[in-house]
């Protein structure tokens, strides 16, 4: 998550510098715009992860011998059993389904980023080095 921190010394030193109400609205939307991004990327992640899953289960189906048996398939926190076709069918629409979700969670993510560096932009120029907004290190 990026620190938004704004040094006191630094502007006491400098008069030329003063948080106006608009300066801490725009320190606040981009610390609110970043735990979004922060969020966003997280589902992302999850998003990411499910389509292997799904994948990963579309080539184990490939190795399945006896296309008669029934394929357990989740549906909420049940398994409900298809047959072979029914099951490909199944794992074909959530895999589309999860694809969109992170094409627009890739989508939003850009726009949120977008919002972020004018911010920065902006609050930079005012404040200089007595503001910082990167990402702390891990």
């Amino acid at each position: 998550m990026a620190a938004v921190s704004v040094s006191k010394d630094s502007l006491e030193s400098d008069s030329d510098i003063h948080i106006t109400l608009e300066d801490q609205q725009k320190i606040n939307r981009f610390a609110r715009q970043n735990a979004k991004w922060e969020e966003l990327r997280d589902d992302l992640k999850h998003k990411k992860g499910d389509l292997q899953n799904l994948e990963d289960a579309s080539d184990d189906l490939l190795l399945v011998e006896d296309e008669s048996a029934p394929i357990p398939f989740v549906v909420g926190e049940v398994f409900v059993h298809f047959n072979m076709e029914e099951a490909k069918e199944k794992l074909e629409e959530a895999k589309s389904k999860v694809k969109k979700d992170i094409e627009s969670i890739e989508a939003e993510c850009a726009n949120v980023k977008s919002i972020m560096s004018d911010l920065k932009t902006q609050l930079y120029a005012k404040f200089g080095n007595s503001i910082n907004l990167e990402a702390e290190e891990e």
